[in-house]
């Protein structure tokens, strides 16, 4: 890539909590990095900024950023414009992450030359992602067949940050189960992959209501689902 590194801000990473900081050593020590946990824990923040943090250093040549277009039951058709205009929406917590260090002007020079890619699900077949720092985010609304195909794209040199929260999957129920079969795969013990957990009390960065939000309407659901049976 032609990019002057040296032009991009220093990125300053600061971890809030315990689990952010065994996140960001797996990052660091594992090729493939799950971060499973409630909204506003800093999963996706801090995976941008580290992808930040490899580009500006040097240890990869771009940025790929992808998420799946299925949100609250709308489809990706339902948007006007062209592909990577109709995904935009979907990835603006990843670039509002981006704009904490780097310029709009920065970041459109980056996707112009390709050094920062959005990357849809359903285009990712076939492919293989090398020297890049890959994140998917939303991972919940990922199939179990997504993440095998999203997962089998890992190439040399790359780092893949995947991150999601299992309470929040607009896939009906009998679709769901991608980030079971993270932790199962984890569990069975594949060498430079790793899943951490995150904790809505302990690792929220947001308002100390959403967490308490967050708690009733879980103890809420479970009540519910009870009742059901």
């Amino acid at each position: 890539m032609g990019t002057n590194r040296d032009k991009f801000l220093d990125v300053k990473i600061q971890a809030k909590s315990e689990n952010q900081q065994k996140y960001l050593d797996a990052i660091d020590n594992n090729y493939i990095t799950f971060g499973v946990g409630p909204a506003g824990c800093g999963k996706t923040f801090l995976a941008v900024l580290k992808a930040m943090q490899y580009f500006k250093d040097n240890k990869v040549a771009r940025i790929v950023l992808t998420r799946p277009a299925q949100e609250a039951g709308e489809k990706l058709g339902f948007l006007p414009g062209k592909l990577e205009e109709k995904m935009d929406p979907f990835l603006l917590p990843l670039f509002d992450a981006m704009h904490e260090f780097w310029s709009e002007t920065a970041i459109e020079a980056l996707m112009a030359e390709g050094a920062l890619e959005i990357a849809p699900i359903a285009y990712m077949r076939g492919r293989t992602f090398r020297d890049a720092f890959v994140i998917v985010d939303e991972a919940q609304n990922l199939t179990v067949e997504q993440l095998k195909m999203v997962i089998t794209r890992y190439g040399e040199g790359s780092k893949m940050v995947i991150n999601g929260d299992h309470t929040q999957s607009d896939l009906h129920p009998f679709r769901q189960g991608s980030l079971k079969r993270a932790k199962d795969m984890v569990d069975f013990g594949i060498t430079g992959m790793d899943l951490i957990h995150f904790n809505n009390k302990e690792d929220s960065q947001r308002h100390a209501i959403v967490g308490d939000i967050v708690e009733v309407w879980d103890k809420i659901e479970e009540s519910s689902s009870a009742k059901k049976e």
